[in-house]
């Protein structure tokens, strides 16, 4: 929309001899010269502006020109406004199979938190060393995370093992749309 204002030709720079004319109102003048479509322009004390330049004569309206780029910019950073809200982020949580409970109850806030904003939240669950012998101790940590998140979100991604990092994709839960 913003490329939309800049093409435009406004007054003097019509290039055209004759022009089809819209009033203030959107209704039709006629073809007529140029001179004459800026002079009626004038005495509105607005702009010809060449909304059409490709028709055969050009089609100008008569209007206020900086009212119309505003309405234009306000019209892209509200497309921008709806945008922004519908992005979604990936929040990622680390934590190892052998968390102590009070660590476990804070990383499960932390990820109520990014779900209840409508985040997805990443868990991913780091082996080190020995600990990759026993991965139903990460599968079991795991679906503890799913269980004490389920009312807030769902499991979109199932545990997976992918070398020494086991993980786990939670998304929010969609919320019933208002009748």
């Amino acid at each position: 929309m913003k490329n939309i204002a800049k093409k435009l030709r406004i007054n003097e720079k019509i290039t055209s001899k004759e022009v089809r004319v819209i009033d203030l109102g959107g209704n039709q003048i006629g073809i007529i010269p140029l001179s004459e479509a800026l002079k009626i322009a004038k005495d509105e004390s607005c702009d010809l502006v060449e909304v059409s330049p490709n028709a055969s004569p050009p089609v100008c309206r008569i209007m206020d020109y900086g009212k119309f780029k505003y309405q234009q910019s306000k019209k892209l950073n509200q497309a921008k406004k709806k945008h922004s809200q519908s992005i979604i982020h990936i929040k990622e949580i680390k934590i190892r199979p052998k968390t102590d409970e009070h660590d476990f109850q804070f990383k499960i806030r932390h990820i109520k938190r990014f779900l209840s904003q409508g985040d997805k939240a990443k868990i991913s669950l780091i082996f080190r060393g020995r600990e990759i012998t026993h991965p139903e101790l990460g599968k079991e940590v795991l679906d503890r995370i799913a269980e004490e998140t389920k009312d807030i979100g769902v499991v979109e991604q199932l545990p997976k093992l992918e070398g020494r990092n086991m993980t786990m994709l939670l998304a929010p839960k969609a919320k019933p749309v208002d009748s």
